[in-house]
């Protein structure tokens, strides 16, 4: 994206652009670019930053000669923006999404056994997408196996009822050989758009039986939180949730802890907060309180 907007600007073609080029007012005004004619939010703006960022943290160990100008790249701050607390699905909410499926149907099952796995395991899309046979262990010790995020291996351990819908889920019949465990209809992997597709379906069915889903945006990451919260405000660890989401550090985790209103409604209860009277004002002027009483 960086080369498209260079060569637009400079009428170079990319393979003719030179480090040099590449300057700190052309980076600022490609992420100008970006939000005015992209539309991106601050925290795409970001994260196409962090690639330059790196790019250029690499350039200034193969061009020490061009220190100055990297430094000045390097410079360029992220923009700030507000940060919203974690979206996630109360315990009413996930049962009626869960009942929303017609289990009478090929189609029902899998997205009830797949939502499941997902709010109970908390795994990421990708995951969920790449999961086959092999990675599922249902008996003595029942869990999930998966490689995740900078190809970390992590074992989830499987409730008895996902084991249980996960079991009755792998014999129904296989479409076509060796298709992973969610399957589209012609037996290859769902893709990201039609898992989304197919939460949105049950979502709308659920807000008939659960109607404060209608003020809530559910896709698979929030489930992925839902899990998260679950485990939060059962009192487990910081450290062992980053664990069991496969988080590359434990900070990562502070943002449910910034949005469990239960722990901290807790941590009043433990507290004296100070007293304070309701008061009234009274005017102590004849004007004020005849204009007062009008």
């Amino acid at each position: 994206m960086l080369l498209q907007f260079a060569h637009k600007r400079l009428r170079k073609a990319p393979s003719a652009l030179n480090l040099e080029d590449i300057d700190a007012p052309l980076v600022a005004a490609f992420l100008d670019d970006l939000e005015a004619a992209r539309g991106v939010a601050a925290r795409t703006r970001n994260l196409r930053l962090t690639a330059l960022h790196s790019f250029f943290r690499y350039a200034s160990y193969e061009v020490p000669t061009h220190a100055a100008q990297i430094g000045r790249v390097l410079a360029i701050p992220a923009k700030k923006f507000t940060r919203a607390l974690v979206p996630f699905l109360d315990r009413a909410e996930v049962d009626a999404l869960l009942a929303a499926p017609d289990q009478r149907t090929w189609s029902g099952r899998r997205d009830h056994a797949l939502m499941l796995l997902a709010v109970q395991t908390g795994l990421r899309l990708s995951e969920l997408i790449g999961l086959h046979h092999d990675d599922l262990n249902l008996h003595t010790g029942s869990h999930v196996r998966v490689v995740g995020k900078g190809r970390k291996e992590r074992c989830t351990p499987l409730s008895k009822a996902t084991r249980t819908v996960m079991a009755a889920w792998l014999r129904e019949p296989p479409r076509v050989p060796g298709q992973p465990v969610f399957p589209n209809a012609r037996g290859g992997p769902l893709s990201p758009h039609g898992i989304q597709y197919l939460l949105a379906k049950h979502v709308k069915t659920a807000c008939v039986q659960c109607p404060s889903l209608k003020r809530k945006r559910v896709s698979p990451h929030v489930l992925r939180h839902t899990t998260a919260m679950d485990l939060l405000q059962a009192g487990v660890e910081q450290a062992v949730i980053a664990l069991w989401l496969g988080h590359e550090s434990i900070e990562t985790t502070q943002i449910y802890l910034d949005a469990n209103l239960e722990l901290k409604e807790k941590l009043l209860a433990k507290t004296t907060p100070p007293g304070g009277k309701p008061g009234l004002y009274r005017p102590d002027d004849t004007l004020l309180a005849f204009l007062n009483g009008l």
